[in-house]
Protein backbone atom coordinates (compact mmCIF):
# COMPACT_ATOMS: atom_id res chain seq x y z
CA UNK A 1 0.00 0.00 0.00
CA UNK A 2 1.03 3.60 -0.55
CA UNK A 3 1.48 5.95 2.10
CA UNK A 4 -1.83 7.74 2.41
CA UNK A 5 -2.76 6.76 5.77
CA UNK A 6 0.14 8.36 6.68
CA UNK A 7 -0.84 11.70 4.27
CA UNK A 8 -4.06 11.62 6.28
CA UNK A 9 -2.46 11.97 9.30
CA UNK A 10 0.05 14.65 8.82
CA UNK A 11 -2.58 16.49 6.98
CA UNK A 12 -4.87 15.92 9.92
CA UNK A 13 -2.21 17.87 12.05
CA UNK A 14 -2.09 20.67 9.97
CA UNK A 15 -5.77 21.01 10.87
CA UNK A 16 -5.32 20.84 14.20
CA UNK A 17 -2.43 23.02 14.09
CA UNK A 18 -4.51 25.49 12.11
CA UNK A 19 -7.70 25.50 14.57
CA UNK A 20 -5.00 25.67 17.76
CA UNK A 21 -3.94 28.25 16.15
CA UNK A 22 -7.36 30.06 16.04
CA UNK A 23 -9.54 32.50 18.71
CA UNK A 24 -13.15 31.79 19.12
CA UNK A 25 -13.74 35.44 17.58
CA UNK A 26 -11.66 34.71 14.29
CA UNK A 27 -13.82 31.17 13.53
CA UNK A 28 -17.17 33.08 12.10
CA UNK A 29 -14.43 34.63 9.42
CA UNK A 30 -13.98 34.01 5.62
CA UNK A 31 -12.19 31.09 4.59
CA UNK A 32 -11.70 30.13 0.84
CA UNK A 33 -13.99 30.60 -0.89
CA UNK A 34 -15.20 33.71 1.30
CA UNK A 35 -18.71 32.54 0.90
CA UNK A 36 -17.56 30.04 3.36
CA UNK A 37 -16.45 31.07 7.18
CA UNK A 38 -13.55 28.75 8.78
CA UNK A 39 -15.87 27.30 10.82
CA UNK A 40 -18.06 26.03 8.11
CA UNK A 41 -14.87 24.49 6.33
CA UNK A 42 -14.20 22.47 9.42
CA UNK A 43 -17.83 21.91 9.87
CA UNK A 44 -17.30 20.29 6.41
CA UNK A 45 -14.71 18.42 7.50
CA UNK A 46 -16.17 16.89 10.42
CA UNK A 47 -19.05 15.79 9.07
CA UNK A 48 -17.72 14.02 6.43
CA UNK A 49 -15.44 12.64 8.75
CA UNK A 50 -18.99 11.28 10.53
CA UNK A 51 -20.21 10.02 7.81
CA UNK A 52 -17.25 8.31 5.97
CA UNK A 53 -16.58 6.59 10.12
CA UNK A 54 -19.97 5.20 9.43
CA UNK A 55 -18.77 3.63 6.04
CA UNK A 56 -15.79 2.05 8.06
CA UNK A 57 -17.59 0.49 10.48
CA UNK A 58 -19.99 -1.08 8.50
CA UNK A 59 -16.77 -2.33 6.72
CA UNK A 60 -15.49 -3.97 9.89
CA UNK A 61 -18.59 -5.10 10.66
CA UNK A 62 -19.36 -6.96 7.05
CA UNK A 63 -22.60 -4.29 6.88
CA UNK A 64 -23.50 -2.46 3.55
CA UNK A 65 -23.12 1.03 4.16
CA UNK A 66 -25.70 3.34 5.33
CA UNK A 67 -27.69 4.91 2.40
CA UNK A 68 -27.51 8.68 1.70
CA UNK A 69 -30.86 9.44 3.52
CA UNK A 70 -28.54 8.92 6.40
CA UNK A 71 -26.57 12.06 5.30
CA UNK A 72 -28.97 15.07 6.04
CA UNK A 73 -29.57 14.37 9.79
CA UNK A 74 -25.66 14.65 10.16
CA UNK A 75 -25.66 18.09 7.91
CA UNK A 76 -28.16 19.08 10.00
CA UNK A 77 -26.70 18.87 13.13
CA UNK A 78 -23.19 20.18 12.24
CA UNK A 79 -24.92 23.22 10.47
CA UNK A 80 -26.55 23.57 14.01
CA UNK A 81 -23.71 24.23 16.05
CA UNK A 82 -21.75 27.50 17.18
CA UNK A 83 -18.84 28.29 15.05
CA UNK A 84 -16.06 27.96 17.97
CA UNK A 85 -17.89 23.87 18.09
CA UNK A 86 -17.86 23.39 14.54
CA UNK A 87 -14.15 24.09 14.80
CA UNK A 88 -13.51 22.08 17.95
CA UNK A 89 -15.63 18.96 17.44
CA UNK A 90 -14.57 19.18 13.49
CA UNK A 91 -10.93 18.63 14.34
CA UNK A 92 -12.00 15.82 17.20
CA UNK A 93 -14.37 13.74 14.35
CA UNK A 94 -11.53 14.34 11.78
CA UNK A 95 -9.13 12.57 14.30
CA UNK A 96 -11.61 9.80 14.89
CA UNK A 97 -11.80 9.01 11.36
CA UNK A 98 -7.90 9.42 11.12
CA UNK A 99 -7.62 6.70 14.30
CA UNK A 100 -10.11 4.02 12.83
CA UNK A 101 -7.70 3.96 9.87
CA UNK A 102 -4.53 3.86 11.70
CA UNK A 103 -5.84 0.93 14.49
CA UNK A 104 -5.67 -1.43 11.84
CA UNK A 105 -2.74 -3.75 10.35
CA UNK A 106 -2.18 -2.99 6.84
CA UNK A 107 -3.13 -7.11 6.32
CA UNK A 108 -6.34 -5.95 7.57
CA UNK A 109 -6.91 -3.37 5.87
CA UNK A 110 -6.45 -5.10 2.99
CA UNK A 111 -9.02 -7.36 2.97
CA UNK A 112 -11.53 -4.60 3.83
CA UNK A 113 -14.19 -3.20 1.77
CA UNK A 114 -16.30 0.08 1.88
CA UNK A 115 -19.56 1.51 0.70
CA UNK A 116 -18.53 5.22 -0.84
CA UNK A 117 -20.13 7.29 -3.34
CA UNK A 118 -17.59 5.96 -5.38
CA UNK A 119 -19.22 2.40 -4.99
CA UNK A 120 -17.24 -0.28 -3.20
CA UNK A 121 -13.64 0.48 -2.72
CA UNK A 122 -10.85 -0.79 -0.69
CA UNK A 123 -9.14 0.87 2.33
CA UNK A 124 -6.84 2.53 0.66
CA UNK A 125 -9.31 3.71 -1.92
CA UNK A 126 -11.40 5.22 0.55
CA UNK A 127 -8.32 7.15 2.14
CA UNK A 128 -7.71 8.67 -0.78
CA UNK A 129 -11.08 10.06 -1.52
CA UNK A 130 -10.83 11.61 2.13
CA UNK A 131 -7.37 12.95 1.45
CA UNK A 132 -8.72 14.58 -1.69
CA UNK A 133 -11.14 16.28 -0.45
CA UNK A 134 -9.46 17.26 3.15
CA UNK A 135 -5.93 18.60 1.55
CA UNK A 136 -7.94 21.35 -0.24
CA UNK A 137 -10.12 22.10 2.46
CA UNK A 138 -7.29 22.47 5.04
CA UNK A 139 -5.74 24.79 2.02
CA UNK A 140 -8.97 26.97 2.02
CA UNK A 141 -8.32 27.46 5.82
CA UNK A 142 -4.62 28.04 5.67
CA UNK A 143 -4.93 30.38 2.68
CA UNK A 144 -7.31 32.92 4.40
CA UNK A 145 -5.00 33.08 7.47
CA UNK A 146 -1.42 33.02 5.32
CA UNK A 147 -2.09 34.12 1.49
CA UNK A 148 1.05 32.72 0.56
CA UNK A 149 -0.13 29.14 2.19
CA UNK A 150 -0.09 25.88 -0.52
CA UNK A 151 -1.66 22.54 -0.47
CA UNK A 152 0.59 20.33 2.35
CA UNK A 153 3.39 18.25 0.74
CA UNK A 154 2.30 14.88 2.22
CA UNK A 155 -0.81 15.28 0.23
CA UNK A 156 0.55 16.68 -3.28
CA UNK A 157 2.03 13.25 -4.73
CA UNK A 158 -1.02 11.21 -4.09
CA UNK A 159 -3.47 13.56 -5.03
CA UNK A 160 -1.78 14.32 -8.01
CA UNK A 161 -1.82 10.78 -8.93
CA UNK A 162 -5.88 10.21 -8.86
CA UNK A 163 -6.43 13.79 -10.47
CA UNK A 164 -7.85 12.39 -13.98
CA UNK A 165 -11.05 11.19 -12.13
CA UNK A 166 -11.49 14.53 -9.85
CA UNK A 167 -11.06 16.27 -13.66
CA UNK A 168 -13.59 14.13 -15.09
CA UNK A 169 -15.98 14.88 -12.69
CA UNK A 170 -15.02 18.49 -11.92
CA UNK A 171 -14.07 20.13 -15.72
CA UNK A 172 -17.14 21.74 -17.87
CA UNK A 173 -16.65 21.93 -21.69
CA UNK A 174 -16.38 25.65 -22.42
CA UNK A 175 -15.82 25.78 -26.16
CA UNK A 176 -14.37 24.05 -29.45
CA UNK A 177 -12.34 21.05 -28.44
CA UNK A 178 -8.93 21.57 -27.85
CA UNK A 179 -5.46 19.29 -26.60
CA UNK A 180 -3.22 21.18 -24.10
CA UNK A 181 0.15 19.59 -22.73
CA UNK A 182 0.41 19.58 -19.24
CA UNK A 183 3.79 19.47 -17.49
CA UNK A 184 4.23 19.75 -13.57
CA UNK A 185 7.14 21.04 -11.25
CA UNK A 186 7.85 18.86 -7.30
CA UNK A 187 6.77 16.24 -8.46
CA UNK A 188 7.42 16.15 -12.42
CA UNK A 189 4.38 14.89 -14.55
CA UNK A 190 3.49 15.35 -17.65
CA UNK A 191 -0.31 14.85 -19.43
CA UNK A 192 -2.72 15.36 -22.39
CA UNK A 193 -5.45 17.75 -21.12
CA UNK A 194 -8.47 17.57 -24.01
CA UNK A 195 -10.92 19.88 -23.47
CA UNK A 196 -13.85 19.12 -25.64
CA UNK A 197 -17.72 17.50 -25.15
CA UNK A 198 -15.69 15.69 -22.01
CA UNK A 199 -12.89 17.05 -20.40
CA UNK A 200 -10.32 14.71 -19.81
CA UNK A 201 -6.94 15.00 -18.12
CA UNK A 202 -4.91 11.91 -19.35
CA UNK A 203 -0.81 10.57 -17.87
CA UNK A 204 1.62 10.78 -20.83
CA UNK A 205 2.32 13.66 -23.60
CA UNK A 206 0.16 13.85 -26.23
CA UNK A 207 1.21 13.75 -29.91
CA UNK A 208 0.15 16.88 -30.81
CA UNK A 209 -1.38 19.83 -28.69
CA UNK A 210 -2.27 23.85 -29.00
CA UNK A 211 -1.36 24.70 -25.94
CA UNK A 212 0.78 23.91 -23.39
CA UNK A 213 0.98 24.65 -19.23
CA UNK A 214 3.66 24.68 -16.95
CA UNK A 215 3.76 24.76 -13.11
CA UNK A 216 4.02 22.91 -9.98
CA UNK A 217 1.83 20.20 -9.00
CA UNK A 218 0.40 21.91 -6.19
CA UNK A 219 -1.12 24.53 -8.41
CA UNK A 220 -2.60 22.04 -11.09
CA UNK A 221 -4.67 20.65 -8.05
CA UNK A 222 -5.71 23.96 -6.87
CA UNK A 223 -6.91 24.41 -10.72
CA UNK A 224 -9.07 22.02 -11.04
CA UNK A 225 -10.49 22.38 -7.72
CA UNK A 226 -11.62 25.42 -8.57
CA UNK A 227 -8.65 27.54 -6.08
CA UNK A 228 -5.98 29.24 -9.17
CA UNK A 229 -7.54 32.83 -9.00
CA UNK A 230 -4.94 35.65 -9.69
CA UNK A 231 -3.88 36.42 -6.38
CA UNK A 232 -3.20 32.52 -5.80
CA UNK A 233 -1.27 31.63 -8.75
CA UNK A 234 2.53 30.94 -8.45
CA UNK A 235 5.16 31.85 -11.56
CA UNK A 236 3.69 29.33 -14.14
CA UNK A 237 4.32 29.37 -17.88
CA UNK A 238 1.38 29.05 -20.64
CA UNK A 239 1.36 29.07 -24.37
CA UNK A 240 -1.61 28.73 -26.82
CA UNK A 241 -4.26 28.39 -24.28
CA UNK A 242 -6.19 31.00 -22.62
CA UNK A 243 -5.14 30.52 -18.64
CA UNK A 244 -9.08 31.89 -17.51
CA UNK A 245 -10.26 29.97 -20.23
CA UNK A 246 -8.80 27.16 -17.77
CA UNK A 247 -10.64 28.70 -14.78
CA UNK A 248 -13.51 29.13 -16.18
CA UNK A 249 -13.37 25.36 -17.24
CA UNK A 250 -12.55 24.30 -13.16
CA UNK A 251 -14.87 26.77 -11.69
CA UNK A 252 -14.70 24.74 -8.32
CA UNK A 253 -16.83 22.98 -6.00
Amino acid sequence: MSDVFGALRASHDRLASLAAGLIPERAAGPAYPSAWSLAQVFSHLGSGAEIMALSFDAGLAGAPAPGREANPPIWDRWNAKDPWAQVTEGVDSDRGLVTRFESLGEEQLAGLRFGSFMGEVDAERLARLRLNEHAVHTWDIAVALDPAASIGPEAVELVLDSIGGIVGFAGKAQGPHTVVRVETTDPSRTFTLTLGDRVQLEPGAPQSAAGSLTLPAEALIRLVYGRLDAAHTPAITVAGVDLDDLRRTFPGF
